[in-house]
């Protein structure tokens, strides 16, 4: 049988065939320039999406549970890089012997870490939740305080988490990114931003004030089963017809 011998590829065009792989491998880079390009919305516009969220559900709610605005505190830091389903399950034992800081305090933190350990990060979490419940008492009166300020002064709290407790606890039109409404924010082009906070700021300043106390909470919901990461599902989307997305399914 006759040796097949092959040529080798010139060093320059086995790099253009490289950069070539490459390109083609880059995840829709037009969609990137198209969103820079999304016309914004018009108030009307605006109105219009939070409307037909509020007829769709009018009184959203949050998925973690709580029983008082300590419990809700504690659930939303246990929450970070968890699921509030897998928050829940830890949660519902451990509310019926410690929904109080002091109560908290008396567990302790290794039973807190038995409660737990089924959560994401649960030693680092325990620790923190120990040192809120001390601070809560010590410079709060036991109490969860009522500002920004001074909830992300407890440890294991962010913006985020003051922002949730806020909300839902106290009835303040504030506006909790996670990771669904960063996606809902740039995705349709109602607040587009790089960071967390770029967002917040941006839908605050479109969304109306009457729909301020819920709208994390339907943009949430619309992030978490509508607006999905990987599969969005469009087909059943509230707003499609005035979404700005350049990709839509339908």
């Amino acid at each position: 049988m006759a040796k097949i011998t092959r040529k080798p590829v010139p060093r320059k065009a086995a790099v253009s065939m490289k950069k070539a792989k490459a390109t083609a491998a880059k995840p829709s880079a037009p969609a990137k320039k198209s969103l820079k390009a999304m016309k914004p919305w018009t108030p009307a516009e605006i109105r219009e999406v939070f409307s037909r969220f509020r007829k769709a559900n009018p009184e959203p709610k949050g998925e973690l549970e709580h029983v008082n605005p300590f419990t809700l505190l504690v659930a939303v830091v246990l929450s970070a890089q968890a699921t509030d389903a897998g928050v829940n399950k830890a949660t519902r034992a451990l509310f019926e012997v410690a929904d109080t800081p002091q109560k908290m305090l008396d567990l302790g933190e290794e039973r807190l870490r038995d409660y737990i350990k089924t959560i994401g990060l649960y030693r680092t979490k325990a620790k923190n939740v120990i040192a809120l419940s001390a601070k809560v008492l010590s410079d709060f009166g036991g109490e969860v305080p009522r500002t920004r300020a001074e909830i992300e002064s407890l440890p294991g709290a962010g913006r985020k988490t003051a922002n949730v407790v806020l909300n839902m606890a106290f009835g303040e039109h504030t506006m909790a990114v996670d990771t669904h409404v960063f996606r809902v924010g740039n995705r349709t082009g109602l607040a587009p931003g790089k960071t967390p906070l770029e967002v917040e700021l941006g839908l605050e300043k479109v969304i109306p004030a009457e729909f301020m106390l819920h709208a994390h909470h339907w943009l949430i919901l619309h992030g978490r089963y509508t607006c999905l990461a990987r599969k969005p599902r469009c087909e059943v989307c509230l707003i499609n017809d005035l979404c700005r997305w350049p990709e839509k399914t339908v």
